[in-house]
């Protein structure tokens, strides 16, 4: 065994040269570490633990196989229990083997510290696309060379083509197609947006809904998005500044509909689709218009030999030839016919050319003048080919209130197995009924919507379509109770009733599928939820205001979380239900406490603490006066903290209720900490700490970790502190709660500067920072000013 001293150990680091020297060093302070804590070794999993990164990367930095990076070695050398003086040494060490292998190897590129979402948001491209070659030309004009010869513009101004013309029309297709051409012009990345602008039900993509959805996808936390349109306008304009983009916003209402979505970089390149004529982009902004008309017969008949086959159609010439003369040059119409020839290959092409002279009143329907009803009329083409199953599920997709369905939720509105419905699905997409989106979920555009809807309002009775709409309901209910469960093992919100028969609930596996289910849902989790209201299902409603406050609240989602608490608030008072307006008054006010805004908290907290106890229920007071603990804390009067402590204790006992007992010994000892009651807390953390892994609470678990750490390093034991905190962290980071593990990092930042391990607290605080700057949240100052003071920069 390895037993060099400390002199030894520095003497060693002066020759060390390749990765390899440097591990076989680390591997001696590790085997000398061991002894000094009267063990035989220091396994890689407890370093793994208490550093909070993965065994494998401990295993390849003693190994040799990694080069540890510059803040990570820092902190493994102090893990290893190296002196100040070797710390040093190490360092340099590390230094002149990462400067050699920079001579011997050639350089990586240099990385930019702030990660740079590059959107690639375009929808495939048609293989079949036909003609516009005049348009193609036009919009490639306005797309600005790769070199810096075309950022000619004004400051402030952005290029923009206003793209018109009637339903299916084309419009999307051509930019499309035209987008992935010049895709490479764009090196920052493509946006596309559906505005949905002409659904008649109202589904309009709103501007600051559509704020929202770009920030997102250039990357903007959710919590940094303010709830002012304005202010977002401004965030997504400064997000994009000095950036080169193309950004498609497709199916806009009229010209004020997309006035916000414009960004101020010349860089930029803006294309708008609409049925309308966007004369005041054209006025105000200086759009280029660009009118689509129909295809000329030429292309129409080269469209039809794509999707159908040239020697399909050099067969039936002359039916080729009807078929193109009916669609009227439309591109929708002759993509829906197209797709029913695909469909039935065994028909010949002049039975439907005869089909399309026998509907001649819905083909003049086609005209400009009227392309709502043509439109129509062309869609019931590719409708009544339909099998009698698929044609139901069609029309049931109809009433979803959200932009995509996964095959579980359409199973639950037709009330079928899963297994059944796909191929249904599938039928749709091939009858370019539905649009395949990724992830394997389905999108109808808003006119196929609108007219699967009239077709469900003619064809079903209103008692299948309300049985629908409850199964669709009791879907996201129950599925977002089990995503809940799964990142809450034991949720606040009570179990739902049984499901309705035929409703297909999801089952996240982990954490993590739980987390991705209600990113990709949280939309439709909205849009639901207003469904249900107007349905009466008031019951149904709250439910997933419930449900869905663990993800909202952990993910430093607080503008959404409010909107949705405010909007429970009311329900509940308005059906009279006491027990969902004391839950949603404690909700609201968490996220009141999550902002520091402790009037309106405290408002909230005290309206629910008067509505529990006129209902006697002793367990959701006890909960309460946790949050008031809290909210005291925030106050700094720790003594009336400590009080609220108590009381939930009490109450939770008497109501038997073991967690939140757990819970509350917690907020007791971590009062007493904050009193600088540090034996005391010791005690009560203890007790809370056996109760809480008896019962497997990971939440409670992860908050006791942290007070003990606390109560440690205050004792002057940061060995222990860090161990504790290293736990929380791991745990925190495993819930998703992002506050509490910027939190908790911070603490460990402290215990790193008690100790002179300078490099660990600034590793500790940056990343505390980075965090809790993400969230937009103020708990990020006072954490800067330790690190700027540690750092020098100002």
């Amino acid at each position: 065994m390895d037993t060099r001293p400390p002199d030894r150990l520095v003497r060693d680091a002066a020759g060390v040269r390749t990765v390899d020297d440097l591990a076989a060093l680390l591997r001696a302070l590790r085997r000398r570490h061991a002894r000094r804590e009267g063990q035989r070794v220091l396994s890689y999993r407890v370093l793994a633990t208490r550093a909070g990164w993965s065994h494998t990367a401990v295993a390849e930095y003693l190994t040799g196989k990694t080069l540890p990076p510059t803040d990570r070695f820092d902190v493994l050398v102090g893990l290893l229990g190296a002196s100040p003086i070797e710390r040093g040494v190490l360092a340099s060490a590390r230094d002149r083997v990462d400067e050699r292998r920079r001579v011997t190897v050639p350089a990586e590129p240099a990385v930019d510290p702030v990660v740079r979402v590059v959107p690639r948001q375009l929808p495939p491209a048609l293989g079949h696309f036909s003609g516009r070659r005049t348009e193609m030309a036009q919009l490639d004009r306005l797309a600005p060379d790769t070199g810096p010869a075309r950022r000619t513009a004004p400051a402030g101004t952005v290029r923009i083509v206003a793209v018109s013309g009637t339903a299916g029309v084309g419009k999307t297709t051509l930019v499309v197609q035209w987008a992935h051409q010049v895709a490479d012009r764009f090196p920052d990345g493509q946006l596309y947006l559906n505005l949905r602008g002409f659904d008649p039900d109202g589904s309009v993509t709103e501007p600051a809904t559509a704020l929202r959805l770009l920030l997102d996808a250039l990357g903007v936390p959710p919590a940094q998005v303010p709830d002012d349109p304005d202010a977002q306008a401004a965030l997504y304009r400064t997000t994009l500044a000095g950036r080169r983009l193309l950004i498609v916003l497709d199916n806009a209402r009229d010209s004020a509909h997309v006035r916000l979505l414009l960004p101020s970089s010349p860089q930029c390149l803006v294309v708008v689709t609409s049925r309308n004529q966007l004369t005041g982009l054209v006025a105000a902004h200086g759009a280029q218009p660009l009118t689509l008309d129909l295809l000329h017969p030429a292309d129409a008949a080269e469209l039809l030999r794509r999707r159908i086959g040239h020697r399909r159609c050099a067969a039936e010439p002359a039916a080729v030839g009807g078929i193109v003369a009916r669609c009227a040059g439309l591109p929708l119409a002759l993509a829906v016919v197209a797709a029913r020839v695909v469909i039935a290959p065994q028909m010949p092409l002049a039975a439907l050319a005869a089909e399309l002279r026998v509907a001649q009143h819905r083909l003049d329907a086609l005209a400009p003048d009227d392309p709502q009803l043509g439109v129509r009329a062309v869609f019931s083409w590719s409708y009544q080919a339909l099998s009698p199953s698929a044609a139901q599920l069609f029309r049931l997709l109809g009433i979803h209130p959200g932009p995509t369905v996964s095959a579980p939720a359409a199973a639950s509105l037709a009330g079928l197995p899963v297994a059944r419905v796909r191929p249904l699905l599938a039928e749709l997409v091939r009858a370019n009924l539905l649009n395949a989106c990724p992830g394997g979920r389905h999108g109808l555009h808003d006119l196929l919507r609108v007219y699967a809807a009239e077709r469900a309002r003619q064809l079903e009775t209103g008692s299948a379509l309300d049985a629908a709409l409850r199964r669709l309901v009791d879907h996201y209910v129950h599925s977002a109770y089990h995503a809940d469960r799964t990142l809450q093992p034991n949720p606040a919100p009570p179990v739902p009733g049984p499901a309705r028969p035929g409703v297909v609930a999801e089952y996240p596996a982990d954490s993590e599928a739980a987390l991705t289910w209600f990113t990709i849902e949280q939309t439709n989790l909205d849009a639901v939820f207003d469904a249900a209201v107007v349905a009466g299902l008031g019951a149904e409603a709250l439910h997933l205001t419930q449900v869905a406050y663990t993800y909202l609240d952990r993910g430093g989602h607080w503008s959404a979380l409010t909107v949705m608490q405010r909007s429970a608030l009311q329900l509940a008072r308005r059906v009279g239900d006491i027990a969902a307006e004391a839950v949603a008054n404690r909700n609201l006010a968490r996220a009141y406490l999550r902002t520091n805004r402790h009037a309106e908290a405290h408002h909230h907290l005290e309206a629910a603490l008067e509505l529990e106890q006129s209902r006697g229920d002793l367990a959701r007071q006890g909960l309460t006066h946790l949050h008031l603990s809290l909210l005291r804390e925030r106050q700094d009067r720790h003594r009336d903290a400590l009080a609220h402590g108590r009381t939930a204790y009490e109450l939770y006992a008497a109501a038997g209720d073991r967690r939140g007992e757990g819970k509350a010994l917690n907020v007791v000892g971590w009062q007493h900490a904050r009193l600088g009651e540090y034996a005391e807390t010791l005690d009560w953390c203890g007790r809370a700490l056996q109760l809480l892994r008896e019962l497997g609470d990971w939440p409670g678990q992860a908050s006791t970790w942290h007070s003990l750490g606390y109560a440690y390093q205050h004792l002057g034991d940061p060995d222990e502190a860090a161990v504790c905190y290293q736990e929380a962290l791991e745990l925190f980071r495993r819930l998703g709660d992002r506050h509490l593990e910027a939190l908790v990092l911070s603490d460990l930042g402290d215990v790193g500067y008690d100790t002179g391990d300078l490099a660990a607290a600034e590793a500790c605080w940056g990343a505390a920072v980075g965090i809790l700057d993400s969230l937009r949240h103020p708990d990020a100052e006072p954490v800067r000013a330790q690190l700027n003071g540690l750092t020098g920069r100002g």
